[in-house]
């Protein structure tokens, strides 16, 4: 195999790893048989996301096995859409794979959206017909997209994550993309591209649980949000305009009132209300203005996305 080959190869897949410790062998024993069946000249990317088990003493192992297998360990945990993000700086190939390493996606399914790409896509994500997640996983997935569609105003669908086929070209335009907290789904939203989706059997997990609870879920949301829309700090100014309308309406209300003598004491109650209910939404407001010119400031300093402590068959370019 030549130096372009070994550096180029026809598929690449980008698997980020945390609490894998008992999952990276299986992992990666299946994607090998699936893919062979494509060609041999591919490459596993595996990003070790700082995890707090022996996660990268199995991808180190699996690296010596196989050369194949590329090992990049970052020096803290960054999170899963900045570690993938890691990993797609280091794929090369011709097409690109983006997967989980719990074994919920099916490395088997890679090759049925490998040959739908070949129809002319660019992008071709899997739909999990019938997920084998727990209710709460359920749930708190259908809260995180309702929340994050609502307020980004992108519309994301339920049974779609990261597990796809991609075009190299869409690909590098994610990586010209230079935002720190948008979700590896919300880049592709943006870059456009030839896209479709087709139904793929969906694999329970393989280890443990996931490390999402509802919180993380929420604000994970909440953070995407902030990066890909204003439309909060445009809902804050349709409520204040409202409010305003309604004070007028007090107003006039209380200025009649007055001269047809139906006001006889000073509604302290109501001014009270009043003060603490305007003092709460300006604060909210200023807050949320707050939250974007923080993320504003975060962005600007260049800190770079993730750091690589350590690369295992990885040959720089």
């Amino acid at each position: 195999m030549s130096d372009k080959q070994h550096q180029h190869p026809h598929i690449s897949i980008v698997s980020p790893v945390y609490m894998g410790e008992k999952m990276v062998h299986e992992l990666v024993s299946r994607i090998r048989e699936s893919v062979s069946g494509i060609t041999e000249d591919f490459d596993i990317i595996l990003v070790n996301d700082c995890s707090p088990d022996d996660s990268w003493t199995m991808v180190l192992k699996e690296c010596a096995e196989d050369k194949r297998v590329k090992g990049i360990n970052l020096s803290r945990n960054f999170g899963q859409h900045k570690a993938i993000r890691a990993g797609l700086e280091f794929a090369f190939g011709d097409w690109v794979v983006v997967m989980d390493c719990d074994l919920q996606d099916r490395p088997e399914e890679i090759v049925k959206m490998y040959e739908k790409a070949q129809e002319g896509y660019d992008i071709v994500q899997g739909e999990r017909m019938e997920r084998k997640d727990k209710f709460f996983k359920r749930l708190s997935s259908r809260l995180f997209n309702a929340f994050f569609s609502s307020l980004s105003g992108v519309k994301t669908n339920n049974k779609i994550a990261n597990f796809g086929v991609y075009r190299q070209s869409a690909i590098e335009a994610v990586r010209r993309i230079p935002e720190r907290d948008s979700s590896f789904g919300s880049l592709l939203n943006q870059v456009g591209f030839k896209t479709v989706s087709i139904p793929i059997e969906h694999g329970s997990r393989a280890e443990g649980r996931s490390s999402y609870s509802l919180r993380k879920l929420l604000d994970l949301a909440s953070g995407f949000i902030i990066t890909n829309s204003n439309k909060p700090l445009r809902v804050m100014v349709g409520i204040g305009f409202a409010l305003s309308l309604v004070s007028i309406l007090v107003a006039l209300y209380n200025v009649i009132a007055y001269f047809f003598g139906l006001i006889k004491v000073p509604g302290y109650t109501t001014t009270v209300f009043s003060i603490w209910l305007l003092g709460g939404l300006i604060m909210m407001q200023l807050g949320i203005v707050g939250i974007y010119i923080g993320r504003v400031f975060d962005q600007v300093k260049g800190r770079p996305l993730y750091v690589v402590r350590d690369k295992v068959n990885v040959e720089d370019e």
